[in-house]
């Protein structure tokens, strides 16, 4: 069995962060129904590249799901939409604030016709706050929530994650929130309003940067590639490329030393513990910088893997996804012929099953409405479904 076996989410999100929250739902077993206008997910035509007509943006985020293609707007649609809400336990929408409740599909109508429902709301600033009618996008949240001013090359200009991570993060929280709140509900008897942005999660995501300056009251300086509080822990340059040095304990920093033939190092007044290497990084690292060009990346990573020392080449997306320990770790799949990454939660009693691959739009439609008593022919020629 599953961990979320008989939980039924309906989704009323597009994009990434309410998708990639449903999909780690539905990897876990609940069913997850996708509610889509008749245009569908706005990423499923976000590419190239496709596959068979399926887009890869959309692939990555909607497996095991059951797509729905409905008209919320029709009149008849409300009957079919309170019967999936009866039976519901999750709802993850993702609508600019106050459309949901101008759809007829917000918190309170559906706590009136389910007072157990857990209803979750994803949103660019909230649900409150001077900023709750502003739509929000990734790139926007990472520029004004601070990460984009801590990202790049310490001398150039700020840059985004190349990755959507304010969505992704956000997705996450939506998805842990909603388990504790389905936890509670169990206790109680209750559900409840999740309130989740992108702004919060990214503000949090700050983490000790964050907190570095709520400590000094100073900005952050950007770093590039080396690290705000550690060091060495940064790209450096070999004969032939990059690899990433991470030494990150008093005991690594011993074995680093010992591994470069320095041993002079590990009590050197400048160097003897991380705070004095931080107040010394320029003339350290330029030290070890001297080192490291003096022989290519496979030597420098032979000799701190026998010292016990992280470190790791610097690979392109390719590369990552060709190591033999994805297929090891089982973080590559595919279904229905569409290759995707595999979820990273590994459960030893109820683990991840892969069941569907990233549905048609509308192609459970008719199962969906039949299911609950409705024609779904005669929905479909009243405009409500397709």
């Amino acid at each position: 069995m599953s961990s979320l076996a008989g939980i039924t989410v309906l989704e009323f999100s597009r994009v990434l962060a309410g998708p990639w929250c449903g999909m780690q739902l539905a990897d876990l077993g609940a069913e997850v129904i996708k509610i889509e206008s008749f245009d569908g997910d706005d990423t499923r035509g976000l590419g190239p590249p496709f596959k068979d007509g399926l887009s890869a943006y959309f692939a990555c985020c909607n497996r095991n799901k059951k797509s729905l293609a409905i008209d919320l707007r029709a009149p008849a649609a409300r009957a079919l939409i309170d019967a999936l809400v009866r039976s519901a336990d999750v709802v993850v929408e993702n609508y600019r604030t106050g459309t949901a409740e101008a759809l007829g599909v917000g918190y309170d109508a559906f706590a009136a016709i389910n007072p157990r429902l857990v209803y979750c709301s994803i949103s660019g600033y909230g649900r409150s706050g001077a900023d709750a009618m502003r739509p929000g996008y990734d790139f926007a949240i990472q520029a004004e929530a601070g990460l984009m001013s801590i990202t790049g090359d310490a001398q150039g200009d700020p840059y985004k994650v190349g990755v959507a991570v304010a969505d992704l993060a956000t997705g996450q929280n939506a998805a842990i929130a909603i388990l504790a709140a389905l936890r509670h509900r169990d206790a109680s008897g209750r559900g409840q309003h999740i309130d989740v942005s992108l702004f919060d999660t990214q503000l949090s995501w700050l983490a000790n940067i964050g907190s570095n300056v709520l400590f000094t009251g100073a900005d952050a300086p950007r770093y590039g590639n080396a690290h705000a509080s550690i060091v060495p822990y940064q790209a450096f340059h070999a004969s032939d490329g990059q690899f990433v040095l991470a030494v990150a304990s008093e005991k690594l920093w011993s074995q680093t030393c010992h591994a470069l033939d320095r041993p002079d190092w590990i009590d050197a007044p400048d160097y003897r513990n991380n705070s004095a290497r931080v107040d010394h990084r320029v003339a350290l690292c330029a030290e070890l910088a001297q080192i490291f060009a003096a022989a290519p990346v496979a030597h420098w990573l032979a000799l701190f893997e026998l010292a016990g020392v992280p470190a790791a080449p610097i690979n392109t997306v390719k590369q990552a996804l060709d190591l033999p320990l994805v297929q090891d770790r089982g973080m590559q799949i595919e279904l229905g012929g569409v290759p995707m990454i595999g979820s990273p939660l590994k459960l030893s009693l109820t683990p991840v099953v892969y069941h569907d691959a990233p549905p048609r739009l509308g192609q459970h439609s008719d199962e969906i409405v039949s299911r609950i008593g409705g024609d779904p022919a005669a929905l479909r020629a009243a405009g409500v479904i397709r």
